[in-house]
């Protein structure tokens, strides 16, 4: 099992809530646009089927509504989520044709009052996925295997270097850590979901 990171500039729109009167704080702020899409190569040269992509993201709902879904700004090289660089929470995700959406709170915290700064300065943000998974060679692309466990999405620089972010090679990771990442709940979600895509002929 390979971690595995994916780069693309984030197409978003940004969504700004007034502040309290006499509160002292600011008003809080959205990001809303594209997380990933399906069945498409990616600049890391991988391909994310839909039914795969899109049965991670049923998962993936979960978490969201418990208000779990946070990402860091800049990516990590460990697959858990650490609640010192968090910048932001996503609160809402869906799927439209072949394409995954978020709406993103961007946090009142150190690295997310950096993403804050960053956004209202419109310098121009990626976004990028951080998933456990195999993935098997398909001629010039890697096609991602249904072991894929999405872990978050992460604020990250553009490369100025078209490609700069290319990186086939994944780090290898003990599968054992999905333990550590997700609750035995959350576990217990994953198989009904997975069950009820085979139902509904998703997968």
């Amino acid at each position: 099992m390979k971690l595995l990171k994916e780069f693309k500039e984030f197409e978003y729109e940004v969504i700004k809530e007034e502040a309290i009167p006499g509160d002292g704080r600011l008003g809080k702020l959205f990001v809303k646009g594209v997380l990933q899409r399906a069945d498409t190569l990616n600049q890391n040269g991988r391909i994310y089927p839909k039914a795969i992509l899109f049965s991670q993201v049923d998962n993936y709902k979960k978490i969201v509504q418990e208000r779990r879904a946070t990402g860091e700004l800049d990516h990590a090289d460990d697959p858990v989520v650490n609640l010192k660089n968090v910048s932001h929470l996503i609160t809402d995700i869906w799927t439209e044709g072949l394409v995954v959406y978020g709406k993103i709170e961007i946090l009142p915290t150190p690295m997310g009052n950096i993403a804050r700064a960053l956004i209202e300065s419109n310098v121009k943000i990626g976004i990028s996925s951080r998933a456990l998974g195999s993935v098997r060679s398909s001629g010039e692309a890697d096609v991602v295997e249904d072991d894929l466990h999405l872990i978050c999405w992460d604020l990250v620089s553009e490369p100025s270097t078209p490609g700069a972010f290319m990186m086939r090679e994944a780090k290898e990771v003990d599968p054992r850590i999905l333990n550590r990442i997700f609750s035995k709940s959350d576990r217990i979600d994953r198989v009904a979901n997975e069950i009820l895509g085979i139902k509904k002929g998703r997968l």
